[in-house]
């Protein structure tokens, strides 16, 4: 196995294989005129996605609900943090909804900020901007990438009650390094919410970075954790400093090492694994779906014989 880039003193220099290239194409600019348009927030423009150039070429994008502020400050993320957001939008379901059925979406993927500062956590409107989709947009599978909700099973119970297709919710990294690099979330809560969605029968996805400081075996370790709380698939993708008042990146990880990260996933039981510098936890989500499913048939095929 060939090791992670060794830590160097700052600051450190992004590797060639970290070098993208930005071209804008049709659907690029008809993705960015239909989210603008429908005074939508995507994940994609807030988290300052490596591969947002990408993704919007090809006509897609991971919608950002219940606001453009978060009430967490994790000291990874790009997004603006505020103790009290305004209140989400009563249309934003009906906007979302359409924007879904205008880009003719085959897969759809919702995510949103945390609202802490809600009675549910702003579960109630999630439930009502999938709902949306589902009705107005019944060919077109939904994955959902939820908060925490401070670990309420009943608000979680909101969401799953109208049927996403993948429901996600990111460890984002080690138990060791969560309380460094989360703000307010717990490595346990964030198990007990992924046990759960596995319990209810939903395709249970999460997802991580390295970078921060971790180890192979802590990563091993985590692995290990997702399998036995009913985890399926797993995300796994380098860190990158959104700007200077966020983390610092200790190391930038090998491609061999993400590819022996995907090879011990594997081997531990995880159903499937994208694991690579620029994968995100919605990163071709469609396509994992697909091979997701796919494994998942084969393993259950192999159950009955």
């Amino acid at each position: 196995m060939k090791p992670s880039v060794a830590k160097a003193n700052k600051p450190l220099r992004k590797p060639d294989w970290l070098k993208i290239s930005i071209r804008s194409t049709d659907n690029y600019s008809h993705t960015s005129e239909t989210l603008s348009s429908g005074g939508l927030h995507t994940i994609c423009a807030s988290g300052r996605c490596p591969n947002m150039h990408e993704c919007w070429s090809r006509g897609t994008a991971t919608f950002m609900i219940c606001g453009n502020d978060c009430t967490r400050a994790c000291r990874f993320c790009a997004t603006n943090s505020c103790a009290k957001p305004a209140p989400v939008d009563p249309l934003e379901p009906r906007r979302l909804a359409a924007s879904v059925a205008q880009m003719k979406l085959k897969y759809a993927v919702i995510t949103s900020v945390d609202r802490d500062d809600m009675d549910d956590y702003g579960a109630g409107h999630w439930a009502a901007c999938v709902g949306a989709v589902k009705e107005r947009c019944p060919e077109t599978t939904v994955e959902v990438l939820i908060p925490d909700f401070q670990g309420d099973l009943d608000c979680l119970q909101k969401v799953l009650d109208v049927k996403p297709d993948v429901v996600g919710h990111n460890l984002e990294t080690v138990r060791r390094l969560t309380p460094t690099v989360r703000h307010r979330a717990t490595y346990d809560t964030s198990l007990k919410v992924l046990r759960a969605i596995a319990d209810r029968g939903f395709v249970a996805k999460t997802g991580i970075m390295v970078g921060f400081g971790e180890t192979p075996e802590e990563v091993e370790e985590l692995m290990r954790d997702c399998v036995a709380n009913g985890v399926s698939t797993l995300t796994i993708g380098q860190y990158l400093r959104p700007s200077k008042r966020n983390i610092e990146v200790v190391e930038y990880v090998h491609p061999d090492q993400f590819a022996e990260y995907k090879r011990i996933g594997e081997a531990l039981g995880l159903t499937h694994i994208e694991s690579g510098p620029l994968v995100r936890s919605s990163y071709h989500a469609d396509s994992q779906f697909v091979k997701a499913k796919e494994q998942k048939s084969l393993r259950d095929l192999g159950k009955a014989k």
